[in-house]
């Protein structure tokens, strides 16, 4: 099989409140694939779906061929999970941990040493076998949860907000992990708010109160997506700009980004033009030149989109 996860049209609902709506994607195997949305969009709701934790009200769904409403037993032998949540035991050493999960995934005695050495050599735990979980830094927190979702080897790993709360350099080394973990053939479906994060998948989705906005790599989207120029301009007075900015026919939108303002405006807006007003308007600018959308652009466009249908 070429995919690993195909969905179609899968929708979840609680009473009145739709969480997915009519969601269809594909993930092929040994790819990166991201689902990027503010929280509350669906995401986890999604995963949920695909491990056979919640079964769907309508669509379909298969991983590894297996139904996700009638096989989700076989499903989960297949798959590791690791949630945004410490899920790790606090009062239990690394090795204790990593010895509850290999049991839990019934891990052959013969298999368990070696896995548990190669899990600690990628988390850079060796030496600290024997610390309390409750002691580690959140960054090896981190690797070491994921280390036990994986001890079993799976086919995909489903990866749910796993960043939340570390720092920037923990992070970049979790990112390197999962990389590896790609290049040996394991499929990976992560969920994240983090638009840097979305640039080292193969493939992401937008999804916004469940609902998919886009879906294509974070190149095409960054290409096709946007109908228009993004501008970024550095000023004295952000919040004041911004205001300005909005009352301009051709800009279509302005927001703060970084130290400065990332604004939508029509292709044929002059800079010039744009300059001027602003310094009519008792505003110092720095700079202003035409640069290439990122995914924060993106995903702004298209729920502005969204929120004027």
């Amino acid at each position: 099989m070429e995919n690993a996860i195909e969905i179609n049209n899968l929708t979840k609902i609680f009473g009145d409140f739709t969480a997915v709506n009519n969601v269809s994607f594909n993930v092929k195997r040994g790819d990166v694939f991201g689902f990027l949305g503010p929280n509350g969009s669906g995401k986890t709701t999604v995963i949920r779906m695909i491990m056979g934790l919640i079964t769907p009200t309508s669509g379909t769904g298969k991983v590894l061929g297996f139904d996700v409403s009638t096989e989700n037993e076989k499903i989960r032998s297949h798959i590791g999970y690791m949630s945004q949540k410490f899920s790790l035991y606090e009062d239990l050493t690394v090795e204790e941990n990593l010895d509850f999960y290999a049991g839990v995934y019934n891990l052959p005695k013969n298999k368990i040493k070696e896995k548990k050495k190669e899990i600690l050599e990628m988390s850079d735990l060796i030496g600290r076998e024997n610390m309390i979980t409750s002691n580690l830094s959140g960054g090896w927190k981190q690797r070491l949860a994921l280390g036990c979702s994986i001890i079993h080897e799976p086919e995909i790993l489903l990866l749910d907000e796993p960043t939340g709360g570390v720092d920037p350099i923990a992070r970049r080394q979790f990112w390197d992990i999962i990389y590896d973990l790609s290049k040996k053939g394991v499929t990976i479906l992560v969920t994240t708010h983090y638009m840097d994060e979305a640039e080292h998948c193969n493939f992401i989705g937008f999804l916004y109160y469940g609902n998919i906005l886009s879906l294509d790599t974070p190149n095409a989207m960054k290409e096709k997506v946007i109908e228009g120029d993004i501008v970024e301009i550095k000023v004295n007075n952000t919040l004041k700009s911004i205001e300005l900015l909005r009352t301009q026919e051709k800009v279509k939108d302005a927001s703060v980004y970084g130290a400065g303002i990332h604004a939508l405006t029509r292709a044929d807006m002059d800079l010039n033009e744009l300059k001027d007003f602003l310094k009519e308007n008792n505003v110092d600018v720095y700079g202003i030149k035409k640069v290439k959308p990122t995914l924060e652009d993106v995903f702004v466009f298209l729920v502005e989109k969204e929120s004027k249908k």
